[in-house]
């Protein structure tokens, strides 16, 4: 019956703690960049997508996965504090790519109240 009663306790006090901790929000300003148009020569553009954690916990992305090799995210991998604000850099090389207009999506999936959120980066890559 101690068993019980002190297995109880123990969980009952770790689902007080988890809720303790709060939600963690992501808020961006904007999900979708375009970067117009580039030539050939200069395949290379970079954006930055600013965010903040709106919610009352700590935010953190777990993934952040791209839709093709061409396109690179790079984010933050320790937690974002409630209030804090924060970027994901997106590069997209059209190396050895067609010309032409392109649209990419970033998968990142977060601990938010809203796991899977989708950027979006697109331009038009012009011939030499």
């Amino acid at each position: 019956m101690r068993k019980f009663f002190l297995t109880t306790f123990i969980l009952f006090s770790a689902v007080i703690a988890l809720m303790a901790q709060g939600t963690a929000k992501i808020t961006f300003e904007k999900t979708t960049h375009n970067f117009g148009s580039f030539s050939e020569n200069n395949p290379k553009v970079t954006c930055k997508f600013k965010f903040k954690n709106t919610g009352d916990g700590p935010l953190v992305i777990h993934q952040a996965i791209a839709s093709c090799g061409c396109t690179v995210p790079q984010y933050p991998k320790e937690p974002i504090k409630a209030g804090e604000e924060s970027e994901i850099t997106i590069t997209y090389n059209g190396t050895g790519k067609f010309p032409g207009h392109f649209r990419k999506s970033i998968t990142l999936r977060t601990n938010a109240d809203k796991e899977i959120v989708r950027l979006y980066v697109e331009g038009d890559m012009m011939p030499k």
